[in-house]
């Protein structure tokens, strides 16, 4: 199932955080080689996980990961203002309907269905808080991936070549994207919208990220 989680609810699902931070450190540090931070316990954090941001998780049978993605408002610090404005000649993206979409992971062996689960949960995401638009740095990898998915983006800027090239784009999901997504992941989108309103609240105001204090 989806989970959609804050980073102040994580401790409640110690083993599923767990898991998703250390296939973070797999898949970031071990086998693309980034220039990322993995702590003591094998976990591969930012600043950006310190500011409670919104996770999508693909949770397995088993309550471990099975892949993941993390939101934050642009309208507070994201990554692609802070360390990536040389793709868009200087230029911050910020609004309160466009929201940044970091570290897509998937778990060592996953689920073939965890790809298109995400690509559903960014889609809900988009429904429930009236957003237009994810931004979000990509690689010629998560290019593949995303056109797997039916989800290329509008790019933005990029910077080098071949394997090297990085680039910056703008997503959106409209309606008739929902279809063929529910069908790959093997559900209705009521079944889809109940794991939205369970991880958030049923009947509840659903709350951006930057609304909730990292403290809380």
């Amino acid at each position: 199932m989806l989970r959609y989680l804050y980073g102040n609810d994580l401790n409640n699902f110690p083993l599923l955080a767990d898991t998703m931070f250390r296939d973070r450190a797999e898949q970031f540090s071990r086998r693309l080689g980034w220039d990322v931070h993995v702590d003591d316990a094998g976990h591969e954090r930012d600043e950006y996980d310190d500011m409670n941001p919104l996770y999508v998780i693909w949770e397995q049978a088993d309550g471990r990961h099975g892949g993941s993605m993390r939101f934050l408002p642009t309208v507070g610090q994201t990554m692609v203002n802070d360390h990536f404005d040389h793709l868009t000649d200087g230029v911050h993206i910020e609004s309160p309907l466009i929201w940044e979409c970091t570290r897509f992971c998937l778990a060592p062996g996953a689920d073939r269905r965890a790809s298109a689960a995400l690509a559903l949960g960014a889609g809900e995401l988009m429904a429930a808080f009236k957003l237009r638009h994810y931004v979000g740095v990509f690689d010629p990898r998560m290019e593949r991936i995303y056109r797997l998915m039916g989800l290329e983006p509008e790019v933005i800027g990029t910077a080098g070549e071949g394997k090297d090239r990085i680039g910056v784009g703008l997503w959106s999901m409209n309606d008739d994207a929902f279809a063929p997504t529910l069908a790959r992941v093997g559900v209705d989108r009521e079944t889809s919208k109940n794991w939205l309103r369970y991880s958030l609240g049923l009947g509840q105001r659903v709350v951006a990220p930057d609304a909730i204090p990292a403290s809380a």
